[in-house]
């Protein structure tokens, strides 16, 4: 299988993981919500950028320098959200007696390496 074909079948896979939607208990705070919001949004501007990189056919590895920096913010803004999951929404599972939400979060970890 080629690149490409594995990077299809792992969208496939991501979009087929979540048969069912669900929702935080406790709502995000108006202030964190703006910190994660433009984090993301900071991360999209960098994809965006190294797509122009790629228009302007710009040197590989200054390209690859682009995208490590991209796989960090994505895996620091991923440690914010897997800490505030396991501040609020393990917590209230937990205190509810579902002690299966540490299974859960074991995996989310697992996915997050």
């Amino acid at each position: 299988m080629g690149e490409i074909e594995s990077m299809e079948k792992a969208e496939e896979m991501d979009q087929g993981c979540c048969c069912h939607e669900r929702h935080k208990t406790t709502p995000r705070q108006e202030k964190e919500l703006k910190m994660l919001k433009n984090r993301l949004n900071r991360m999209t501007g960098q994809l965006n950028g190294i797509g122009r990189m790629l228009d302007e056919n710009r040197y590989c590895g200054d390209i690859l320098t682009q995208i490590a920096a991209v796989e960090s913010a994505l895996q620091a803004f991923g440690h914010l959200i897997l800490q505030e999951h396991m501040e609020t929404c393990m917590v209230e599972e937990i205190q509810q007696g579902n002690t299966k939400v540490v299974e859960e979060a074991v995996e989310l970890i697992k996915k997050l390496k």
